[in-house]
C-alpha cells in the first residue's frame, strides 16, 4: 500500500492494556510519527466497548489506517465495527498480554527501530474474518476448557478483570484439575457428531494465550476455518496433550481430531461459557462461519508464513 496522499492516520489507545505497555507504546508512537512529520490523530478509550465507538467515529471522518495500541479485545472491538469499512486498513501495535493476533500479521511483541520502518510502509492484506451467531472474531473462539479459562478473566458484573501472564497459567493449572467436559452435538462437512469434549479451538490464527498453538496448520486467509478437538480426558492425558501445544504437537495424539471447514453447527444442552478473541459470551447453539478475505490489515511481509501471499 505504502503512504498516499490520502492517508490519515489514527490511534486507538487502550491505556489499561497489557498493564501500561500501552502508554509506552504510545510514547515511542509519537517520537515516530515525529520523526516522519506524519500528522495522526491519536485518541483514548475509556471503558470497554469505547474502541468500537470510536473506531466508527474516525471511518465517517475518512481516517485510514486505523490502528489499535492494545491486546486482541481492543482489536476486536474495533475490527468488528471497522468490517463495515472496506476501505478502511487496520493495524495494531500490539501491547496487551497475549498478543495473538499480531504474530498472524507478523509483528513482534515489542517494535523496534525496524518493525517501525516496516510498519509505517503500510504494506496491507485482506484476511478471513470469523463469524458466530453474528457477532465476528478475527483470531479464534473457544468452548470447553479454554472458554472456561477465559470466562474466569471476567468478574461477575462480565467486567473485564485488570490481569497478567501470572493469572492466567493459574486459571490454566486449575481448570486442568478441576474442568468438567461437557456433551456437544456437531454438524459439519455434511456429518453430525455427538460426543462429550473437553474444547473446541475454531480459529483462523495459530496461537492463543501467547505460548499456545492449538492450530498449527491455520492459514489466515485460505477462507477455512481450522477446527481442534479434544476428547474427554482424564488429568495425565490433560497435563501430556497441554505439554506438547506450545509446539504443536498434540496434533498426533488420539484423543485430539483436527479439519477445516467453511461451516459448523454446535448444539448444548444448556448455555455454556464461549469466547471471540477472549471476549466472554453465553449460549446454547452456535452458527459458525468464515467471511473470506474481509478485512484489511497492515503486516510485515518478510519471513510471514500465516497466510498467503495471493
Amino acid at each position: 500500500m505504502g503512504q498516499t496522499n490520502q492517508t490519515k492516520w489514527a490511534f486507538i489507545v487502550n491505556p489499561v492494556a497489557g498493564n501500561g505497555i500501552s502508554l509506552l507504546a504510545e510514547q515511542e508512537l509519537k517520537k515516530q510519527l515525529e520523526k516522519r512529520n506524519i500528522n495522526a490523530e491519536i485518541v483514548h478509550t475509556q471503558e470497554h466497548g469505547h474502541a468500537s465507538i470510536l473506531a466508527k467515529d474516525l471511518a465517517d471522518k475518512g481516517f485510514t489506517p486505523i490502528v489499535a495500541i492494545g491486546g486482541d479485545g481492543t482489536l476486536n472491538e474495533m475490527a468488528k465495527v471497522l468490517i463495515d469499512y472496506p476501505q478502511v486498513t487496520m493495524g495494531i501495535i500490539p501491547a496487551g498480554t497475549g498478543n495473538d493476533f499480531a504474530q498472524i500479521l507478523g509483528m513482534t511483541t515489542h517494535f523496534d527501530e525496524k518493525d517501525w520502518d516496516v510498519f509505517f510502509e503500510t504494506n496491507a492484506h485482506a484476511l478471513d474474518v470469523g463469524r458466530c451467531n453474528g457477532n465476528y472474531f478475527f483470531n479464534g473462539m473457544g468452548l470447553g476448557f479454554d472458554a472456561q479459562v477465559a470466562s474466569e478473566n471476567y468478574d461477575a458484573s462480565g467486567k473485564l478483570k485488570e490481569s497478567h501472564r501470572g493469572n492466567y497459567i493459574w486459571h490454566i493449572l486449575k481448570n486442568l484439575l478441576f474442568f468438567k467436559a461437557q456433551k456437544m452435538m456437531l454438524k459439519t462437512n455434511g456429518e453430525s457428531k455427538e460426543k462429550v469434549y473437553f474444547m473446541q479451538t475454531i480459529a483462523i490464527g495459530r496461537r492463543f494465550a501467547g505460548d499456545f498453538f492449538l492450530t498449527p496448520k491455520a492459514i489466515a486467509n485460505d477462507g477455512l476455518l481450522d477446527i481442534c478437538m479434544v476428547d474427554k480426558l482424564n488429568l495425565f492425558p490433560r497435563l501430556s496433550i497441554l505439554l506438547k501445544v506450545p509446539k504443536g504437537a498434540h496434533l498426533s495424539h488420539p484423543k485430539v481430531h483436527y479439519y477445516q471447514t467453511e461451516k459448523l453447527h454446535i448444539e448444548l444442552d444448556r448455555k455454556t461459557a464461549y469466547h471471540l478473541d477472549g471476549e466472554l459470551f453465553f449460549d446454547s447453539q452456535f452458527d459458525i462461519d468464515i467471511l473470506p478475505k474481509k478485512i484489511n490489515f497492515i503486516y510485515k511481509p518478510e519471513g510471514n508464513h500465516f497466510f498467503t501471499g495471493e
